[in-house]
């Protein structure tokens, strides 16, 4: 299935109302715009300057890869909406990187609050997208409206008009000759492509099904704190609410479910239904998600993706897809790949670390002039995860062309750290309507 391209991009920049003044730089001293012409076509002379927004874990490890992935790249410029977690960032990025000349980052262009990204961009050649899902389209809209290559992590949208924003801003990278590269690393594993090489040349047979299992247990939560408005918290929070993370099988499920479709040659399926609750994360301070989801979608041709996830500790783990084909089946797991047929097939290549090869290819491609631009499946991806929570939340079967055109926004009436956003109460199967 594939959604309509002509339906207008519902997603405007603003989410309903991004205040200009919620945030400001560190120092004012940003470079001038004029000083950073945008290069869809760099030569290999070119210093290509980069910048960070969103500076967590993620963010902080993109930045490093960034720096590594070629040799003319210099980091000068990082925005976050706290200045404990930049600091945190710059100082881990210095501390990984071998020569010092690549990280430039002056408190001048350390940029706080939530209009730090507008500065970034005004500076740089290319922007790492790391911050909280929500804020994905609102950034890379930005970015592309500036004439800057994208580095975006996964997902890229919460709700379906930031999917339609993301689409919209990804067809126009493509008419600028700009790289648009997807934080869905699993793309680009050796082990990964090979693997699904082989399935799609036919080594297990037609494919008649998938079974995806994200197990794991419990991550990080921060409980609220004495004086924390309602907007800090819920930012420093984030994994727990879903109009910032758009809940867990989002915002992680997504790498299996992407490499689902992968499988499925681009296919996306007609409709999603399955069960999902909060059995263990139940307190204040685990916000709205919920904690496990098992969802069954259906393919025109008769195929099922059975996909599981669960957030739980003391309970078994697995991150896997089993493949069922018409001539054996398949297993795909971080430890191993596998084809069970007429003959057995394991991967023993090459083993790469797909988080450096994406900004290898990346930061290659726009040297090349030929630059990537992995929008549709990243964002078909994501959106195939958002019709799953709409399935689980909802209780109902949610049809592909549902999802497209759903309504439902999750971002909040502004963006300012004094604003009163309340998100909606954990959602309740058979109750919580489908907008």
């Amino acid at each position: 299935m594939k959604p309509d391209s002509n339906l207008p991009s519902a997603h405007p920049v603003n989410r309903r109302r991004f205040l200009k003044a919620s945030g400001v730089a560190v120092a004012a001293g940003a470079v001038s715009q004029s000083s950073f012409i945008p290069r869809a076509n760099a030569a290999d002379n070119d210093l290509l300057r980069i910048g960070l927004v969103g500076c967590g874990g993620r963010g902080t490890g993109a930045a490093a890869q960034a720096l590594a992935a070629d040799s003319n790249v210099r980091l000068i410029a990082m925005g976050d909406a706290f200045p404990d977690r930049l600091e945190k960032s710059l100082a881990t990025v210095t501390a990984s990187v071998k020569d010092a000349a690549k990280i430039d980052v002056p408190p001048e262009r350390r940029f706080i609050g939530f209009d730090a990204y507008e500065k970034v961009i005004e500076n740089v050649d290319v922007v790492l997208l790391a911050t909280p899902p929500g804020f994905r389209p609102i950034h890379l809209k930005a970015a592309i409206d500036a004439g800057k290559h994208v580095f975006a992590e996964k997902p890229v949208a919460v709700d379906a008009p930031g999917i339609r924003s993301v689409i919209e801003s990804c067809k126009e990278a493509r008419r600028k000759k700009l790289a648009v590269v997807s934080g869905l690393c699993l793309r680009y594993n050796h082990g990964w492509q090979e693997t699904i090489k082989r399935l799609h040349d036919g080594a297990a047979g037609e494919i008649r099904g998938l079974q995806a299992n994200d197990f794991r247990g419990p991550i990080w939560v921060k409980p609220r704190e004495p004086g924390q408005t309602d907007m800090e918290y819920q930012m420093r929070n984030w994994y727990y609410f879903s109009w910032l993370s758009g809940d867990f099988n989002v915002e992680q499920h997504v790498h299996l479910l992407d490499a689902c479709s992968w499988i499925m040659k681009g296919e996306y399926p007609e409709a999603a239904y399955g069960i999902g609750g909060r059995q263990v994360r139940t307190g204040p301070e685990f916000g709205n998600i919920y904690d496990h989801h098992s969802v069954i979608y259906e393919y025109a041709g008769g195929q099922k993706l059975f996909a599981y996830c669960r957030q739980q500790k003391g309970c078994h783990s697995s991150i896997s897809i089993d493949v069922l084909g018409g001539k054996g089946t398949a297993s795909l797991r971080t430890k191993g790949m596998e084809i069970r047929a007429d003959e057995k097939w394991r991967y023993e290549g090459e083993k790469n670390d797909h988080y450096q090869t994406e900004h290898d290819e990346l930061f290659a491609s726009i040297r090349s002039g030929n630059p990537i631009n992995n929008g549709e499946y990243m964002a078909k991806s994501t959106l195939l995860a958002i019709m799953g929570r709409m399935a689980t939340y909802t209780g109902k079967r949610i049809e592909w062309d549902q999802a497209w055109n759903s309504k439902e926004d999750l971002s909040p009436n502004n963006y300012a750290w004094d604003a009163k956003h309340v998100p909606p109460p954990p959602a309740i199967p058979g109750v919580t309507k489908f907008v």
